[in-house]
């Protein structure tokens, strides 16, 4: 598993064949429920069974309001924190259809106003469907490539996303593992905590993976 996780991110983001060998520094099926997780309202999330297991579910909308506009639903994992990277998650969203019908993977935190998210909804604008960075500012779309949208339905479906820290690429993937929905360039934000959520809509998360090549544990979420 660690050779196919280095070779994805050698061809996918370049990362040098004598880097540090990725390494699975997290997996959550929620089996033990959701906890090791800040949320940005513990309310609006639930674990529900599902699978055999269960999954961390959004249910409602956070009684929170970021200081600048960016998404309010957040679940981030305590205690990691990574540069270079691969995540894997099975996303199910639960939401009514609508051109931003959205669910939401988040990387590179260093505080509640500074990290990238990737917006994955149905209709892409200048707001929705896109690679985003929130530095201290509302958020921004620094997407190099995208789809026009992305189809969701009643089913989960598996998100990848590959980072290499040093050089800024970021690559997204749905469902097809081969060719990414959407990439970036971007070197704002090396390293930081990773999370899940939506901007303003429901889903639920299973079979989460991290690997990486710099990973620093126990850097607790800002």
């Amino acid at each position: 598993m660690r050779s196919c996780c280095m070779a994805i991110l050698v061809a996918v983001l370049g990362v040098p064949v004598n880097a540090e060998p990725a390494k699975l520094v997290y997996e959550n099926d929620f089996a033990k429920g959701i906890e090791g997780f800040t949320l940005t309202d513990p309310k609006a999330w639930e674990h529900l069974p599902a699978g055999g297991k269960g999954v961390m579910a959004l249910t409602g909308e956070s009684a929170y309001e970021p200081k600048v506009r960016s998404p309010k639903n957040i679940a981030w994992i305590d205690g990691l924190s990574a540069g270079d990277f691969i995540i894997e998650a099975d996303i199910r969203q639960t939401g009514r259809e609508y051109g931003h019908r959205d669910f939401c993977l988040f990387f590179g935190k260093e505080d509640a106003e500074h990290f990238y998210y990737v917006h994955l909804a149905t209709k892409a604008d200048d707001h929705a469907n896109s690679i985003f960075l929130v530095n201290g500012a509302p958020r921004v779309s620094i997407a190099k490539e995208r789809t026009d949208g992305t189809v969701w339905d009643d089913k989960f479906h598996k998100i990848r996303i590959v980072r290499n820290g040093e050089s800024g690429e970021i690559a997204v993937y749905f469902d097809d593992m081969k060719k990414p929905a959407m990439t970036a360039v971007d070197k704002t934000f090396t390293e930081g905590a990773i999370g899940f959520g939506s901007f303003d809509d429901t889903g639920e998360v299973d079979r989460i993976k991290v690997w990486a090549g710099k990973a620093a544990e126990g850097s607790e979420s800002k």
